[in-house]
């Protein structure tokens, strides 16, 4: 029994869209180029996706979806685009932690993973993975210093990953520090983190999901006019 399933990932500027057949991507279609496209491109991606793949939508069998952390605004784009489609079409929907699925870009034996995304000033949001893709360390916002990570760093090799990566190695000059540069998180790597989630019924409630935002969104105040 072959499973379907749409991944849209959101929470950078890489609007990317997949397909995936049992965990396994069948294609991809993704943008990272331009900023943030994903109000123009999210729905052109999906429609290209399924024509490609030749899947009807009512053939989905779940829409999984970027939870976050990320920015506001490309996951509630994100999100809104996965619930509407999941309401319309009847079909489960699942998140997939952002952080995890950008962790799985990294295939190493030994050793840990941290995936990270860039905040703020030295702020970067990040997650600890082992080898097997197991959270170690639950996501957190955190102020970079010299010292961070040094625990893990003195028992072998931490592979950093993320758009948080420039302004971690201008930091971190530890010899067991990897530094996996120019890499987003992509609905490539969501597939199988989906499926599994798929297997075991764990899906969100479309009424009352909303994204993993981490911190509050403050938005500014206008100013006054004089």
């Amino acid at each position: 029994m072959s499973i379907y399933i749409l991944n849209i990932e959101s929470a950078t500027t890489n609007c990317s869209v997949s397909l995936s057949k049992n965990g396994k991507t069948i294609v991809l279609k993704e943008d990272a180029r331009n900023g943030f496209s994903h109000a123009e491109k999210l729905h052109v991606f999906i429609d290209a996706i399924l024509n490609e793949a030749n899947v009807s939508r009512d053939a989905l069998d779940a829409i999984a979806v970027s939870k976050g952390p990320g920015s506001y605004t490309g996951l509630r784009i994100g999100v809104s685009a996965a619930k509407g489609l999941s309401f319309a079409l009847d079909k489960p929907l699942i998140s997939v932690p952002t952080l995890e699925a950008l962790a799985h870009q990294v295939q190493t034996d030994n050793g840990v993973i941290v995936a990270m995304l860039d905040a703020r000033r030295m702020e970067v949001y990040s997650a600890i993975y082992d080898s097997d893709y197991n959270e170690i360390r639950e996501t957190e916002a955190q102020i970079l210093e010299a010292t961070s990570f040094s625990d893990y760093l003195e028992l072998g090799k931490v592979y950093f990953i993320g758009n948080g990566v420039e302004k971690t190695k201008t930091l971190i000059m530890h010899p067991n520090a990897v530094f996996v540069e120019n890499k987003l998180p992509s609905a490539n790597e969501m597939g199988l983190v989906a499926f599994n989630k798929y297997k075991i019924n764990d899906f969100e409630d479309v009424a009352y999901f909303e994204p993993y935002y981490l911190k509050d969104f403050v938005a500014l105040k206008p100013k006054s006019k004089s």
